[in-house]
């Protein structure tokens, strides 16, 4: 049963247990006084019966520095892998689908003296796409159905880490205005790998996992979510955004299943901001770092629509992203936010008489979501008429994403890819 609950006390006495260590987290003996912090997202969109479905996991608004690498070194490889296909919106559709798209993982080092380190990243179920500083991915080509082949994974490795808590740094910057930067934000160690200097770790990818959570928007505006996993998520928001309108409500830890009711009043982004960041360091985070991440996707966690947003379970995190480091840490903290998008009546039916008006200012507001929503509509009204404007309005939009792709450099640096047989 889910208690809600306005002043969030829970996290807040739950930060010493969250802040040890994970029994599932895979730590090489032999300790150091090496400390890691870890966030990051899982973004899906749930089906009608609340569970996440496949949809095409384009990235967010945010574009990347053109610094950071990419699988096969393209930038538009998670939307069809095969150069040779055109991309419009069916065909990158059916080219790569995931249930998740795994967003910005950034892993922050603390020590009191050099360190070098080594870090590895298990991704059972997904693909890496983008990552920095350069690492060494080993995983299949990517082809319309990687992700739905049992097993596939994915390994990304940080071989050599120079951890540098007293040094200098000079980090890359990129052309453009880009949230990636708002991550530096902290008290980490600067790092070096391979000559690249950064704040921290960073990496992305998609996935075919079921995400711990199931959430059905019902016709009144309440929510029935129903926790899948075995362990309690420690906590959520309902939050909508209608043109403008921010509402939102915050509830405890989730065991079961329950009903969440609508949020009625209208509140503020910068109070859901220091809700989450409350949030956050009830994980175990620095305040700092919680900051970081909500800043990051302050753009993105608040725009239009209605999603559920919630503490992913620590030991879920563990067995979706296993985590080696060398030296073991003496602490190591993993907190991510899992974003469930929900296709409510209200938005089906505001997304459907955009189609039909051609009112493309209402269909830009659900951006890289205006997908899955056209095909829950295309499902519910097959007629000949709303599929040509549901290809239209669908086409346009990974126009849109593409365009934003192309701004980024003409080649990534020289990656290093390992094929899932050895070759390069």
């Amino acid at each position: 049963m889910v208690r809600h609950v306005w002043v969030l006390v829970l996290f807040t006495l739950a930060a010493p247990r969250a802040a040890k260590r994970s029994a599932n987290t895979n730590l090489v003996a032999g300790g150091s006084d090496l400390t890691v912090h870890e966030w990051g997202t899982f973004t899906s969109v749930a089906g009608p019966n609340g569970r996440s479905v496949e949809w095409l996991p384009l990235g967010g608004p945010t574009d990347l520095p053109c610094f950071v690498e990419h699988f096969q070194n393209r930038a538009t490889v998670k939307l069809a892998p095969d150069q040779r296909m055109s991309l419009d919106y069916a065909t990158a559709r059916a080219t790569l689908w995931g249930r998740v798209r795994m967003e910005t993982p950034v892993l922050y080092f603390y020590a009191s003296r050099p360190t070098t380190a080594k870090v590895r990243v298990r991704f059972p179920r997904g693909l890496m796409t983008e990552w920095y500083p350069h690492a060494t991915v080993s995983q299949p080509l990517a082809d319309r159905l990687t992700l739905r082949r049992a097993p596939v994974e994915s390994v990304i490795e940080w071989r050599n880490v120079t951890i540098a808590p007293n040094a200098v740094p000079h980090f890359p910057v990129g052309k453009g205005q880009s949230h990636y930067y708002a991550a530096r934000n902290t008290d980490a160690a600067p790092l070096v790998v391979d000559g690249q200097s950064e704040k921290f770790l960073f990496y992305r990818g998609v996935a075919s996992f079921d995400v711990p959570l199931s959430a059905v928007a019902l016709a009144d505006g309440r929510v029935r979510a129903r926790n899948l996993g075995v362990d309690a998520v420690p906590g959520l928001v309902l939050f909508e955004n209608r043109s403008g309108v921010v509402r939102y409500r915050v509830y405890g830890a989730l065991r079961g299943e329950s009903v969440l009711a609508a949020p009625r009043h209208a509140g503020s982004v910068a109070g859901i901001r220091h809700d989450l960041e409350r949030m956050l360091v009830g994980t175990g985070l620095y305040p700092k770092e919680a900051a970081a991440m909500v800043e990051s996707w302050r753009d993105s966690w608040f725009e239009e629509g209605t999603r559920v947003l919630y503490i992913v379970p620590p030991q879920a995190v563990d067995a979706i992203l296993p985590l080696t480091v060398e030296p073991a840490p003496t602490r190591v903290v993993r907190a991510f936010v899992g974003r469930m998008e929900l296709i409510t009546p209200d938005i089906e039916r505001s997304v459907r008489n955009a189609l039909v008006a051609n009112d493309v200012m209402v269909l830009e507001r659900y951006g890289r979501f205006l997908g899955p929503i056209a095909d829950r509509i295309g499902r519910t009204h097959p007629d000949t008429v709303m599929g040509e404007r549901i290809r239209q309005a669908t086409d346009i939009a990974l126009t849109t994403v593409l365009h934003r792709a192309s701004l980024t450099c003409a080649s990534s640096p020289s990656s290093s890819i390992v094929r899932s047989d050895g070759s390069r």
